[in-house]
């Protein structure tokens, strides 16, 4: 496949809507929650995104759950998460501004929160977007029927064989009708961050493909994981939620050189934060 196969239209032609911010970076404004939120911010929280999830579930059955629909929801849940006092910091957007096709983002997994938020933060940018996701995730009630709606490639987490032929084939068709793809190439979302855990299944696929990877370092913590259920825990507004984009890499050979370069972005941003937190 060459560049030309990955063009895409103007996200503003295409979709037709704006980023909810201007600049390349995003911080919250300083936090105002009620009463109730300072008391319990799970509970104001998890009701306010409960019914985010639940009418994005109806319209996707429905069929009516397209790309605007999934950016706007995604801001549902980023206003959601400041309601109850939650900090968000982004930086790095004027890397996703500069693409002229689509391009994998191939990032650190900590938490339910990156699902949510991303699809937001870098929509207006690229046009399109999906996620290599575990097959879990498209049979969960409600939720499922949003994950399916945005057409994600599916991994089962079992053979590693056959997740990276299903991440080759499948993300490049994704990749060549248009579509940006997340990779979190962690076996499992944690809060450590451990190299030797970060599999080069993404960078695989950029070498295929030729798209352009862009590094992506987050810290989200403050959705903690739940002791009964790992993707519903305590959410926990004193810790600042951080996103970093970096610049786009293109990968050459076997792309060990941008693997590392990946993985010391990540490295390096959770040890700043972590400091600064």
């Amino acid at each position: 496949m060459n560049k030309s196969d990955f063009s895409r239209p103007d996200p503003g032609v295409l979709h037709g809507f704006p980023p909810f911010f201007a600049g390349d970076s995003y911080v919250s404004p300083p936090p105002a929650p009620g009463w109730l939120a300072r008391c319990n911010p799970s509970l104001v929280f998890y009701l306010q995104a409960i019914g985010t999830v639940c009418r994005a579930s109806w319209q996707a059955r429905h069929g009516r759950y397209d790309s605007r629909c999934w950016s706007e929801s995604s801001l549902e849940i980023v206003r959601a998460l400041e309601s109850v006092g939650c900090r968000l910091e982004v930086r790095g957007v004027e890397h996703l501004r500069g693409l002229d096709g689509p391009c994998l983002l191939i990032g650190n997994h900590m938490s339910t929160l990156e699902t949510f938020v991303l699809p937001s933060l870098v929509m207006p940018w690229l046009a399109d977007l999906t996620f290599v996701v575990k097959r879990s995730l498209t049979e969960y009630p409600v939720f499922g029927h949003v994950m399916r709606s945005r057409d994600p490639v599916v991994v089962d987490r079992v053979n590693p064989r056959d997740d990276l032929k299903a991440v080759l084939e499948e993300g490049a068709k994704r990749l060549a009708d248009g579509r940006s793809l997340v990779i979190f190439p962690q076996h499992t979302r944690t809060v450590d961050f451990d190299p030797a855990q970060f599999n080069s299944i993404g960078i695989k696929l950029a070498a295929r493909t030729g798209v352009p990877v862009v590094p992506l370092a987050l810290l989200t913590w403050a959705w903690s994981p739940g002791k009964l259920h790992k993707d519903y825990g305590p959410i926990l507004p004193e810790r600042t939620i951080h996103f970093e984009f970096g610049a786009p890499l293109t990968v050459s050979g076997r792309g060990n050189d941008e693997h590392q370069q990946i993985i010391d972005f990540i490295g390096g941003h959770l040890a700043r934060w972590r400091g600064g937190d």
